[in-house]
């Protein structure tokens, strides 16, 4: 069956599922597979609990009309989503970066949405699955795509933009992130510059932070919108608040370094004409979640919880912001960054130097990475197990708390015992 074919079947109700614990009714399954599971097994079930048909890659599970079989679920999967991307016509905005753009994302559809029917990468959806079940998200009604994307290595931001055909696009900052994939810094320039490569070839417009002079650099050659010259970065103590032309923006965002991530919202919520007001209703609206600084009240404390992810850079400038808040009583605590290769040892240590002479309480580092590390002030746990059996929680009283480390260190599990 061609893709013209499997997409008349899907252009009836423009619902796509890979998943049949959350399946919909009258969606297409796709059995995608993985190193840990095989979707081909489940094709029957998600016709049992109503979808319309289902993909596979396997004949043995072509056991019912509805099923289709296919070369590659997954391939099939990229190519469904180009093609409708290319039916809707509709403008899609790309952003990718090391650090801030899922907060990004979410704030340009935040600012966006209140004037377009818009659709955005859901969670950090950002691969080459999410990248197409988000375009295949999109229905008729959609006036604006958001595109998330996220890449490990060279080539990655490429391929997908080859699904999206983006026509903007965004990169937050070149950061100290998937070091060990991208083979250094130099790689993750590389990387994460094929989105302005692909917009270059397809004549599209990027918007930059001219105060970024790697953006600058990068951006020769390409149609750029830079930020707008009225934005000025208030303070930020501990949210965000700046000025954009007359109007004064109160964000829940904290930290000095989300003003480039608002920054960059305003910039496209203004390139296409969103009002003013809009824009910062928007933006003082948008509350962050899912450990991704979040401000949480517990007892006699609050809790900065950005336990989602980090990196060096963004470790970095979360323990500088909080260092230079007016907060009392700074505990801070870090767990192990991944995918950092052979920097590893080198990049924990440079973060431990950077905390020694700050005016923290206390200051817990916890993971096989950080416990190798030469310190002063910190107290080193190899593990998460080991930091709860040994720290006293009464130290935690009536204190503002830093959580940060990689999703792998799951640190959020901190809160049960606070």
């Amino acid at each position: 069956m061609t893709i013209e074919n499997i997409y008349q079947l899907y252009s009836k109700y423009f619902l796509v599922d890979t998943d049949t614990r959350i399946i919909r009714k009258n969606t297409i399954f796709f059995g995608l597979k993985g190193k840990n599971f095989n979707g081909n097994k489940f094709a029957k079930k998600a016709l049992y609990k109503a979808a319309s048909y289902a993909i596979v890659d396997e004949e043995e599970y072509q056991t019912d009309d509805r099923i289709i079989l296919v070369k590659n679920a997954l391939e099939t999967l990229q190519k469904l989503a180009t093609y409708h991307r290319q039916k809707l016509g509709i403008p899609i905005i790309s952003l990718t970066g090391s650090n801030g753009k899922t907060t990004t994302k979410e704030l340009i559809n935040s600012v966006l949405s209140t004037k377009f029917n818009t659709t955005a990468t859901k969670g950090n959806l950002n691969n080459h699955i999410g990248v197409p079940l988000t375009l295949l998200d999109m229905t008729p009604n959609t006036e604006i795509g958001i595109i998330e994307m996220g890449a490990n290595h060279l080539n990655e931001i490429d391929f997908l933009c080859q699904i999206a055909k983006p026509d903007y696009g965004y990169i937050t900052n070149f950061g100290k992130a998937h070091l060990e994939g991208f083979g250094g810094e130099e790689g993750v320039i590389k990387g994460k510059s094929e989105l302005f490569k692909f917009i270059k070839s397809k004549n599209g417009i990027i918007f930059i932070n001219e105060k970024d002079p790697i953006q600058v650099e990068k951006s020769i050659g390409i149609n750029s919108i830079k930020f707008h010259p009225s934005l000025n970065f208030i303070d930020a103590t501990p949210f965000v608040s700046l000025q954009f032309e007359e109007t004064k923006i109160q964000s829940q965002l904290i930290g000095a370094y989300n003003y480039t991530n608002i920054a960059a919202a305003i910039n496209i919520g203004n390139y296409f004409k969103v009002d003013n007001t809009n824009i910062k209703t928007a933006i003082e609206n948008y509350a962050p979640s899912n450990n991704r600084s979040q401000i949480i009240d517990k007892g006699s404390s609050k809790i900065i919880l950005d336990a989602y992810n980090a990196n060096p850079s963004s470790m970095d400038a979360a323990i500088k912001s909080f260092h230079q808040s007016q907060s009392k009583n700074k505990i801070i605590v870090l767990g192990d960054m991944f995918e950092l290769g052979m920097s590893s040892e080198r990049e924990h240590q440079i973060i431990t130097n950077l905390i020694e002479d700050m005016n923290f309480n206390f200051v817990f580092l916890i993971g096989a990475h950080f416990y190798k590390v030469k310190t002063r002030k910190a107290s080193k746990f190899e593990s998460f197990s080991e930091f709860i059996k040994n720290v006293n929680f009464n130290d935690f009283n009536n204190s503002t708390i830093l959580i940060k480390g990689s999703r792998g260190m799951a640190l959020e599990r901190l809160l049960d015992s606070l």
